[in-house]
């Protein structure tokens, strides 16, 4: 998280910058625009690089200290209504690459959404990735948090990745180095972000698209597909559910301000259009809290929140 200490560009520095990547780089942006829950306060820098060679540069001119906020379809991220100090850098448009490889073996770039991963897994008789379909961020969000769907998990399928460090230095790291267990990745070194990932599939022959939809059809019919929100807001604890615990303790339907817990799925914390990024971390709070004193069960996010207050 970011806070009031966090460092900041004087402003001469912020002009060099936005003028050096110039139409890529955009100052005091409302990060309400690039969040799945619509809130969010401004980021100080908000960059979207070309290409890494773009992105490579970019690390290279801002200083070490300047904090990044990585991005891609801005699921699974809570803003708070102050915004974000430094800079947030979105690679949704810029890693977008998705190739075949020998085998079972699929290239895929941090910044394609996990959906895509799906479908063009079925096209290429590859499995099984239709959970992905599940999945509603890009991969280099699913890598960092081993995100998964349907009974499927993301590094399960990882061989390799590619990543790159606070001062651009672009290296591949084998799925061994990396400490992996439910919806938790462990680096093994710190700052490094990942560019893409080598993911390893089986040959499924005849395999279709129709199972993607079936899964798809049957996510809509019990989550709030479609609304603001950001996902799962809390893993599920060890045997049992957290939209269990929640609808136990009657929680289903509890407002605050302009967020609400869904009525047809409870780990699932909506806004309706006008609440703040303070309205759903409150939220959150109090059915983490209600939990706690009436199941003995601390519910742990799945979301980031990031940013400072108003």
């Amino acid at each position: 998280m970011t806070g009031a200490s966090a460092i900041a560009l004087p402003g001469s520095e912020r002009d060099a910058l936005v003028a050096r990547f110039a139409g890529r780089l955009l100052r005091d942006e409302p990060m309400s625009r690039h969040t799945s829950w619509h809130v969010g306060g401004p980021a100080d820098l908000f960059f979207e690089p070309r290409d890494r060679a773009d992105l490579a540069d970019f690390l290279r001119a801002v200083p070490s200290t300047l904090p990044i906020t990585w991005v891609g379809l801005g699921s699974n991220l809570l803003v708070r209504d102050g915004g974000l100090r430094g800079a947030v850098i979105s690679v949704h448009g810029a890693l977008a690459a998705l190739e075949r490889r020998e085998g079972g073996k699929v290239w895929c770039e941090a910044g394609v959404p996990c959906a895509r991963i799906a479908r063009q897994c079925a096209r290429w008789e590859l499995g099984p990735a239709e959970f992905f379909a599940g999945i509603p961020g890009t991969l280099g969000g699913a890598l960092a948090m081993n995100a998964g769907a349907f009974g499927g998990e993301t590094w399960r399928h990882v061989r390799q990745v590619e990543v790159i460090d606070r001062a651009g230095v672009i290296r591949h790291r084998d799925a061994a180095e990396y400490r992996v267990s439910y919806r938790h990745v462990e680096p093994p070194a710190a700052g490094e972000a990942f560019l893409g990932a080598v993911l390893d599939f089986e040959p499924r022959p005849g395999a279709t698209t129709d199972a993607i939809r079936d899964l798809l059809v049957e996510r809509k019919a019990k989550q709030p597909i479609g609304e603001w929100s950001c996902g799962s807001v809390f893993t599920n604890p060890p045997g049992d559910h957290a939209a269990r615990l929640i609808e136990s303790c009657g929680l289903k339907g509890r407002r605050l301000g302009g967020a609400v817990v869904a009525e047809k799925h409870a780990n699932f914390i909506l806004n309706e259009g006008e609440a703040s990024a303070a309205d759903l971390e409150q939220l959150i709070a109090l059915v983490q809290r209600t939990v706690e004193e009436r199941t003995g069960v601390r519910l742990q996010t799945e979301v980031r929140v990031v940013g400072e207050a108003a």
